[in-house]
């Protein structure tokens, strides 16, 4: 398993080698955001085999919280797939009556989701900054960079929520997502994320604009 993981396909200048397990998980996440932004329960499939690929990406690179995000990410998507195809009979789509419709959060709930973030974020930080350093010195590398792991993996588990229950508003968190990333990705070295992350950007900004549209469209 370690020499799959740390296997190269090719360097990139004196010492940036681009992995295979990179390459993988990044042509299955934008297959999965592709098929989210188009409205299609296919992409819940493509993401069961995303959350094993980051899984591995991640506990290669030692970014604990992100890695530890994968089995929630794993639920969150089963919840998501049930969900989008089993709707309640006031919340299914009107060009659809097996699908979930497009609904919004109201501002109350918006509130309510940025002060949760900001506080699990710096709380779930100061415990990875503490592993590795304080605690369990010797059993685990540090985490090379605690609080932007623990704001993304933190991101990431309400973007993910809000997309199993269709909310407009996962797309704007996913533009959060993407921003964040693309400095985690790129301050521990990965090639082919941060390239990734910058076309979810683009594709999110798209689902934003289609998902409101379908949201107009059942209101």
């Amino acid at each position: 398993m370690k020499e799959f993981l740390n296997y190269s396909l090719f360097t990139i200048g004196a010492d940036t080698p681009v992995l295979l397990i990179d390459l993988i998980t990044s042509v299955l996440g934008l297959t999965c955001v592709f098929l989210a932004g188009r409205n299609s329960k296919y992409n819940f499939w493509v993401g069961y085999l995303y959350t094993v690929a980051l899984f591995f990406m991640f506990w290669n690179k030692h970014l604990y919280a992100s890695l530890l995000l994968q089995p929630v990410s794993l639920a969150i998507n089963i919840l998501g797939h049930y969900r989008w195809t089993h709707p309640a009979r006031n919340e299914e789509s009107s060009e659809d009556h097996g699908a979930l419709r497009v609904s919004m959060l109201t501002w109350p709930q918006r509130v309510a989701a940025v002060v949760s973030v900001l506080v699990i974020a710096w709380l779930w930080g100061w415990l990875l900054s503490q592993l590795g350093n304080r605690w369990c010195v010797g059993m685990f590398p540090s985490d090379p960079i605690p609080y932007l792991d623990a704001c993304v993996t933190v991101l990431i588990l309400v973007a993910q929520f809000l997309s199993a229950l269709k909310k407009w508003d996962c797309w704007v968190a996913w533009l959060l997502v993407n921003v964040t990333q693309m400095m985690l990705h790129i301050s521990v070295g990965h090639v082919f994320m941060p390239i990734v992350s910058g076309l979810y950007l683009v594709n999110g900004v798209a689902s934003l604009y289609s998902w409101y549209r379908l949201y107009r469209k059942d209101a």
